[in-house]
């Protein structure tokens, strides 16, 4: 009994710490190192050349408050371009776009996913600071200005802006009130994470990046923001949380349309593990984690070489003991899966055991 209840206890810390105990964690950090906050320097002169960057595809239904909505932000017009690109759209999002002069439209025939039209966009963009934002969500009007306030300093690569989930409707929406929450919530872990030293990824709805650190990413890649801000960090920058520039959004239409949603993200999530992991092994930060994954590595590789070799050595005794370890666990796993198939007959099956070797008299 006392491995499953070891297994029942480490279950729950590890759906425990996922969930609240990192932000509890982090946040005692926070508070023991007395770390500062950024001082807020929105109020002077200081306004780097931006490039505001909107993928669109067949957003007709919305995209005219988006443009209306950019073309409000508080912002030195001097100092900003706004670039839209509708590769692929088939209604009339390109049409609309055009009756604007102050903005660029990028437009093809052809669809290859956003990821895509974000490289295009980027390569036609003339400014240093790259401002991201998806077509369906509307900004406060500081959102520029105090995102760029952050790239004063060099060291900063990236700033990840809020996403706010608004429910219109007077009743209580299941989806809306849900991801509501969860978004409030994400949102602290991440002003926690920014606080300490990082944010970890960026929400597509708003967020940028210095220019010269861009990488273009392929045009499979699911997550672009995610993926985007990652290799910025990368590189070594810091991705800084910005509580001040918001993107609001509504919710999901229904659970089936969440649903899909968040299959969505998992699946590029785990994709964007595969591609990144590089970055899990080499930040400072796990190498900790990498040092215990290579112990273990071995270990198991011990268990492996004492299969073939050890046993029938007595000489490389210290082979045997990762061995058994393995062996006794895989033996637990073999009786479990034994149970749930009703396999094992009551019956005691007689094991044979060593004899003992007689000395001569």
């Amino acid at each position: 009994m006392r491995v499953w209840e070891y297994i029942f206890w480490v279950s729950c810390f590890i759906v425990f710490y996922n969930y609240i105990g990192y932000g509890i964690i982090i946040y005692f950090i926070n508070t023991l190192k007395k770390k500062k906050r950024q001082p807020y320097v929105g109020n002077e002169d200081f306004f780097p050349t931006v490039s505001f960057i909107v993928a669109a595809f067949d957003e007709e239904d919305c995209i005219q408050q988006k443009i209306i909505n950019s073309l409000e932000q508080n912002y030195p017009p001097e100092q900003i371009e706004f670039i839209f690109i509708t590769d692929g759209s088939t209604d009339k999002t390109p049409e609309i776009i055009r009756r604007h002069s102050s903005i660029k439209l990028l437009h093809k025939p052809e669809r290859k996913g956003k990821s895509s039209a974000l490289n295009r966009a980027v390569q036609d963009a003339k400014n240093d600071i790259l401002i991201f934002s998806d077509a369906n969500t509307l900004l406060n009007n500081d959102a520029t200005r105090n995102i760029a306030r952050h790239y004063r300093d060099q060291k900063v690569g990236g700033v990840a802006g809020e996403k706010k989930v608004i429910n219109l409707s007077s009743n209580s929406h299941a989806v809306g009130d849900s991801e509501g929450a969860y978004w409030k919530y994400e949102s602290f872990l991440k002003k926690l994470d920014s606080e300490f030293y990082s944010v970890v990824g960026a929400a597509g709805e708003l967020f940028s990046v210095r220019r010269i650190l861009y990488e273009s990413i392929s045009y499979a890649v699911i997550l672009d923001d995610f993926v985007i801000s990652m290799k910025v960090a990368q590189k070594g920058y810091r991705i800084m949380y910005e509580p001040g520039a918001y993107a609001m959004e509504l919710p999901s239409f229904s659970m089936q349309d969440e649903q899909k949603r968040k299959i969505r993200i998992a699946a590029g999530g785990f994709q964007a593990i595969a591609m990144l992991g590089s970055l899990m092994l080499l930040t400072s930060q796990n190498l900790l984690y990498t040092a215990l994954f290579i112990v273990q590595l071995s270990f198991y590789l011990l268990a492996v070489v004492a299969s073939f070799v050890a046993l029938k050595n007595n000489r490389l005794k210290i082979f045997k003991l990762p061995y058994y370890f393995v062996f006794m666990n895989l033996s637990v796993f073999q009786g479990f899966f034994r149970f749930l198939r009703g396999k094992q007959p009551a019956t005691w099956e007689k094991a044979k055991r060593t004899q003992p070797a007689l000395q001569a008299e």
